[in-house]
């Protein structure tokens, strides 16, 4: 089976998976970060060498505060919690946005995870967390000029390397959980060919099952990248 070496997912609906349940909205994300250590072992175990979760968007914050805040905690204990196991496994995790406007104690976590894994060789494990498609892109245009790069000297190769995901491939399949069909300002830039694959299932339901589908559905597809 064609496997994709970078997958991209938008992990949506658990507001809604909460709400169906009668339960707080802070109780669907437990619930959902709790879904990410299966889907990433099920990727890991396929194979994939790179695997991108988004998880709070830079237009997150007009959300409720007490959500917001509550997101940043669960974050700061899941990634404290996990980091030990996902090294055990050889995955090395890094961060994609503006860590810098997050919670100092996010930070704090964020960063011992990603300097524990630095070394790892089995996947790349991104966290898009407090990261915008748009802000990184005028965030690379802003490193240009701040670098002072001749405007000659800019090509896609030199802009690519501004970017958040600097070094890594791009995006070849985006999963999106929730029903929306959208792409929500995520990695604008890196998904420019890759293939999207929408599902009515909420992200805290999203099971191993329904992750090798997806992936049997991609392995189908022709790759055309803009020929015939």
């Amino acid at each position: 089976m064609n496997l994709p070496n970078h997958v991209a997912i938008i992990m949506d609906g658990n507001g809604r998976w909460a709400g169906k349940r009668g339960l707080p909205r802070l109780a669907g994300h437990q619930a959902g970060v709790k879904r990410i250590r299966s889907v990433v072992k099920t990727l890991l175990c396929r194979g994939v060498r790179f695997l991108t979760l988004y998880g709070f968007s830079s237009e997150n914050w007009n959300r409720p505060e007490e959500e917001v805040h509550g997101l940043f905690n669960l974050l700061e204990q899941g990634i404290d919690h996990e980091a030990a196991e996902l090294h055990s496994q050889d995955v090395r995790i890094f961060h994609l946005g503006r860590l810098y406007e997050l919670p100092q104690g996010v930070q704090n976590a964020i960063n011992r995870a990603v300097d524990l894994t630095k070394d790892n060789k089995r996947m790349v494990l991104n966290f898009a967390f407090n990261y915008g498609g748009r802000i990184e892109l005028l965030d690379a245009a802003r490193r240009l000029v701040e670098e002072k790069v001749p405007s000659a000297d800019i090509d896609e190769r030199v802009f690519n390397s501004r970017l958040y995901s600097a070094g890594m491939p791009d995006v070849d399949l985006v999963i999106r959980t929730g029903g929306e069909l959208r792409i929500s300002n995520f990695l604008l830039w890196q998904a420019a060919y890759a293939e999207y694959y929408f599902t009515k299932i909420l992200w805290p339901d999203y099971t191993p099952k329904q992750v090798d589908h997806a992936l049997e559905t991609y392995s189908k597809r022709r790759r055309r990248f803009g020929g015939l």
